[in-house]
């Protein structure tokens, strides 16, 4: 979870990020104002999360930029934690904040391993 961590840090400074872990679940917060479901683009691939997501800026005709800081796009890829999963993931777009959830992939059941022997003594 620490590259995940890592990679988080490394954002553009406009985007601010919170990553959450419950027992079953890794959850990433990520403020994108501007951003709609629409105009933003998540997959999991090869144990990489890629995000890509696009804000619209409508520039009245009478203004032209005299500074320009807020970015118009968002592309990253992050690595995923060893034990999380795309399969079950969903996300949520809620004014401007982008929640993702990420199941964990589930542990083998305790269970007692039966030990056999050789009753032929080869």
């Amino acid at each position: 979870m620490s590259a995940l961590r890592d990679a988080l840090q490394e954002l553009p400074d406009a985007v601010f990020a919170d990553l959450l872990e419950s027992e079953d679940a890794y959850l990433i917060v990520l403020d994108l104002p501007g951003v709609t479901a629409e105009t933003a683009d998540i997959g999991v691939d090869s144990g990489r999360l890629t995000i890509e997501a696009r804000r619209e800026k409508r520039l009245p005709a009478e203004f032209q930029y005299v500074r320009e800081d807020r970015s118009l796009f968002l592309d990253a890829e992050l690595p995923l934690p060893p034990d999380a999963t795309g399969a079950g993931a969903d996300a949520e777009m809620e004014r401007g904040v982008l929640t993702i959830r990420l199941p964990k992939r589930t542990a083998a059941p305790e269970r007692s391993i039966p030990i056999t022997t050789d009753e032929d003594g080869a």
